[in-house]
């Protein structure tokens, strides 16, 4: 939400700078994010002299040029090359002198420098009122009046008004600070207690609002008061729609609201003045002349003023003319049909309090946050719907003219009181941490305009203003008080009390940090992706799931991500193919997140490491050419150092072909899964449309968390006898794989086998015979109490030979 410095000066007296102001609007929970000096003319008109033309002649080389002579107040005139039709001698006008700089319409900068046009020097620029920004009128110069003094500063002519612009975080709680009067008041109260002012608020003076007419009276009917608690409206005839005045302009301006017209400036000058939302419909298209609040059949077609037509909740709601024909959105958003147009000459003003939660929630569904619907959901004043009625009526009339042409009609047929709320004074000395006399709390609720109805030794009762809709308990009455008094006034304990905690084991976070940083170690990028994704991904891609195992959710603001993921497939996808769409196919990432699906135990939630392999291993550079592609083994390497740095020793693996993998492996210890990898299925990634290769692991967290419970931590002393390594060269069929080679030696060597390592594969028919293929096998031995010999290796590799014969019908290449 944006400030002005300005417009909060024109309601209260302000003496500290505008710094100052910021450190106190963060004092009080009304967060300064950003700070912004800005002028109401861009550029503050710096550096532009009002001139007087003394002499114009044709430029001698240009039949559309103008040759003059400007006086500046300088000790010469300075020769400026004019194009616009209308310069002529004895104006006065206003001039860029060299150096200055001006604006385009887009806000690019650029200088008037010294040159030449069509040979003749010219040493500034006359202006128009659009290269100013003064306008948009682009046809001629500006030509002041006569009067005006040669040499007077622009600024001080058009009387520049220069602002600084707050940003402040409002959080949700703060629905009596959505206004500058909002924030007035608060900066007021803090003003008061801590800085000794005696300044109060200011508000606008309305007293002399009168009915002049009873000419254009709207009947208005409330079917859903717990929507609308309130409603009022006043009609207005005989106006007349047009520009703003500066004035207003400049105010809307400085927090960037744009300037539409003389109506819809009041309306938007009066909303973010006293926070209340109003809204003007042209009173000729009200049907009937009758205004009916209600909520329309579900799926109803409403077109609004976005030139959008939008399919109606059956929940939402709606101001409707005397044919039940939706005119606007309940304090969301106008239609296009029944809003002020410059044909409009009577207006209806409504200003009205609706139920937070149902602006809320019709907002999100439909995407449109207005400021309006920003100001309703935390919780307007339903108590200041007729003052505010009254001060947009009496500015409506001051700029746009006309009469007001009906009595206010105003629906509340149950009056919304202040909460009473009884705080305990020993309650308010816990929870702020320091003793606060009672006589300085009294004065800081009455600086805050919260009324004390009645107190005793131990206790008072506040009456909370309707303004503060999230004051509801005495511990908000609480943080009310700590808010004035000054966080920065309670004292830091001189002393620091902790205790022993015993961390359970293993430690998860650890554990995660330590994997993390070995996977981004080996080049990998870690992503943080959204738990929700798309229900037709298992819909139409993954087909494997079935509807009920999926967690669908209500999801109001983006209607697309209908269910809480059950795989984390879709999500690194997803990545893939943002990047690969941003010409950058090489992808190594990784990401700790959770699955969801529906079982009959109901709902389970599993945490997952997912690690996605696409495009190049390398970057192209002069040590290699970059043409290397990511390959299966490489996810394996990774896989399997995963689990090497978490301490698995042992584990057995199944070969897997499914919905998701074309081929890969399943790593797991019985029936307990660590991880599953491989390469994700080629028709997954066509109906992504992703156009290379990807590999893909998921590593069940939860279980490996659960199984590193039971680890116990083991050394083993180096030996100081040397290994021993003997190879193989092994024909066997294309059937067998290493693991079933490893085990048999495992079983062969026993002890003495420290490493076995596949170090070449060989295939040719015509040499090894159809379906074989050589696998050249390392063995490393080692006893770790004495040297080895020969024959103690001789043995083991005899047998070693015979398994493998046997076991495998392999052949052994001598």
């Amino acid at each position: 939400m944006k400030i002005s410095l300005n417009w909060l000066k024109s309601y209260l007296d302000i003496n500290q700078d505008a710094h100052k102001v910021a450190e106190i609007l963060t004092d009080i929970g009304l967060e300064e994010e950003g700070i912004e000096e800005v002028e109401s003319i861009k550029g503050g008109l710096e550096g532009i002299v009002i001139g007087h033309v003394k002499e114009c002649g044709q430029h001698p080389n240009a039949d559309k040029l103008s040759l003059t002579k400007v006086d500046v107040g300088a000790e010469e005139l300075l020769q400026i090359v004019c194009g616009a039709p209308n310069v002529a001698a004895g104006q006065k006008v206003l001039v860029a002198t060299v150096g200055t700089t001006l604006y385009t319409a887009e806000g690019e900068a650029w200088k008037i420098k010294k040159g030449k046009i069509r040979g003749e020097a010219s040493h500034g620029m006359i202006c128009a009122e659009d290269e100013l920004g003064l306008g948009n009128d682009h046809s001629g110069i500006i030509v002041l009046p006569e009067t005006v003094a040669v040499g007077t500063s622009a600024k001080d002519y058009y009387k520049v008004e220069k602002d600084t612009v707050y940003e402040i975080g409002l959080t949700p709680n703060r629905s009596d600070a959505t206004s500058h009067i909002g924030v007035a008041k608060d900066l007021a109260a803090a003003l008061k207690i801590n800085y000794d002012s005696t300044a109060n608020v200011q508000m606008p003076d309305v007293s002399s609002f009168t009915t002049d007419n009873n000419d254009l009276p709207v009947e208005v009917v409330v079917e859903d008061t717990v929507a609308c608690p309130r409603y009022s409206g006043v009609s207005i005839k005989g106006i007349t729609v047009g520009e703003s005045p500066d004035w207003i302009k400049k105010r809307l301006a400085a927090i960037g609201v744009r300037s539409i017209n003389n109506i819809v400036d009041a309306t938007n000058f009066v909303l973010h003045e006293l926070g209340q939302p109003l809204h003007a419909f042209d009173a000729d298209k009200i049907a009937g002349k009758k205004v009916i609040v209600k909520k329309l059949a579900n799926e109803t077609e409403f077109d609004s003023l976005d030139e959008v037509t939008r399919k109606l909740h059956e929940e939402d709601l709606m101001i409707c003319d005397g044919n039940e024909k939706g005119m606007c959105i309940a304090g969301v958003f106008g239609g296009i049909n029944s809003g002020v147009t410059e044909q409009t000459t009577n207006v209806f003003l409504e200003s009205a309090h609706f139920n937070a939660k149902m602006i809320r929630r019709t907002s999100t569904r439909h995407l449109l946050f207005t400021d309006a619907a920003k100001c309703y959901e935390k919780g307007s004043d339903p108590n200041i719907t007729v003052y505010a009625l009254k001060r947009a009526a009496m500015l409506i009339k001051e700029l746009a003219g006309g009469e007001i042409a009906s009595e206010i009609v105003d629906i509340y047929p149950e009056q919304i009181l202040p909460k009473q709320v009884t705080v305990k004074y020993k309650n308010v000395s816990r929870l702020i941490g320091v003793d606060i006399p009672e006589a300085e709390i009294m004065t800081i609720l009455d600086a805050l305009e919260m009324e004390v109805v009645r107190k005793d030794e131990d206790a008072f009762v506040v009456a909370v203003p309707t303004n503060k809709a999230d004051v509801i308990r005495d511990v908000d009455v609480i943080e009310e008080i700590l808010r004035i008094y000054g966080f920065n006034k309670v004292p830091m304990p001189k002393q620091l009390r902790t205790s022993l905690i015993n961390t359970k084991r293993p430690d998860k976070d650890q554990i995660q940090n330590t994997i993390a940083d070995l996977l981004v170690a080996n080049g990998l990028y870690e992503t943080m992706s959204v738990s929700l994704t798309q229900s037709k991904y298992f819909k139409e891609i993954l087909t494997n799931f079935e509807e009920k195992e999926l967690v669908f959710i209500n999801n109001t603001s983006n209607i697309h991500l209908d269910v809480m993921r059950p795989t984390m497939l879709f999500s690194g996808l997803e990545t893939i193919l943002h990047n690969q769409n941003r010409q950058m196919p090489n992808v190594k990432i990784f990401e700790f997140g959770k699955t969801y699906r529906t079982t009959e135990e109901g709902h389970q939630e599993e945490k997952c490491l997912s690690v996605f392999l696409t495009g190049m291993q390398e970057k192209e550079s002069w040590l290699n050419d970059g043409k290397a592609k990511v390959h299966y083994y490489e996810l394996k390497r990774l896989v399997e150092n995963v689990l090497q740095r978490l301490g698995y020793a042992g584990y057995q693996q199944t070969a897997i072909k499914d919905a998701t993998l074309s081929y890969g492996l399943k790593y797991h210890r019985g029936t307990q899964e660590l991880v599953t990898f491989g390469k994700v299925d080629s028709g997954i990634l066509k109906k992504m449309d992703i156009k290379q290769e990807v590999f893909y692991a998921c590593f069940n967290w939860g279980n490996i968390l659960k199984s590193l419970g039971k680890n116990k931590i083991g050394y083993t002393e180096l030996s100081k006898f040397p290994s021993i390594r003997r190879d193989l060269a092994l024909v066997i069929e294309n059937s067998v794989n290493f693991e079933q080679i490893q085990g048999i030696a495992k079983k062969t060597g026993k002890k003495l086998l420290k490493a076995i390592n596949l170090f070449d594969v060989y295939e040719n028919e015509e040499q090894l015979g159809k379906g074989k293929k050589s696998y050249a096998v390392s063995f490393i031995f080692q006893d770790p109490s004495k040297t080895l010999k020969d024959k103690d290796i001789d043995k083991i590799m005899h047998n070693l030979i015979r398994n493998y014969e046997k076991d495998l019908g392999a052949v052994i290449r001598r």
